[in-house]
């Protein structure tokens, strides 16, 4: 009997960032395919792919970094999110009121310890708020992210996960893709 596949959001942390770390959508997409996914679509050229594959969300990431690493000689940080992932952070996100140009999620490997969260009380940059929900930290920046003091804190170290950030923008788009058909 043949496994379903899941319909996943794999985000790739520090593609094609600063002429570094350059992979081609198109050669993403290829690569995916390569290990079985199907449905894939990338979105933008910063490593958001929306695809379908019959893998545990560890495999996949596993073997999506592997086919990455064999092809381009680098290994990107991948974080994985179901669809209903998504939806939970679109529609619960803590800063409704705010632009949705000055919001950013960070999307984060695992949730952080309760200790770590707790530890970030001494961040404190206002207008600039920040808000740890699960495995995302939500950043609203009123004056951009380019003068933003919170953007400097050191939130991976601190709270000891990988983390891939996106903006409110890109966010909706990947929700859109991986909830429509």
């Amino acid at each position: 009997m043949a496994v379903q596949p899941h319909r996943y959001v794999l985000l790739l942390r520090g593609i094609n960032v600063g002429g570094r770390s350059k992979l081609s959508m198109a050669e993403l997409r290829r690569l995916c395919e390569s290990i079985g996914c199907t449905d894939v679509a990338t979105y933008i050229q910063s490593g958001n792919v929306v695809l379908d594959s019959a893998l545990t969300a560890d495999d996949l990431c596993h073997q999506v970094q592997a086919a990455i690493t064999a092809a381009v000689g680098f290994t990107p940080t991948a974080v994985l999110r179901r669809p209903v992932d998504l939806d939970r952070v679109v529609q619960t996100h803590p800063f409704p009121d705010a632009d949705g140009d000055k919001i950013h999620v960070g999307f984060m490997s695992s949730p952080p310890s309760k200790k770590a969260v707790a530890d970030l009380a001494d961040v404190d940059h206002p207008p600039e708020e920040f808000a740890v929900r699960g495995a995302e930290i939500y950043l609203h920046l009123p004056n951009g992210m380019g003068r933003s003091k919170l953007a400097t804190v050191p939130f991976e170290k601190r709270l000891g996960v990988a983390i891939t950030m996106r903006n409110w923008r890109t966010v909706n788009k990947l929700h859109d893709m991986a909830t429509t058909r």
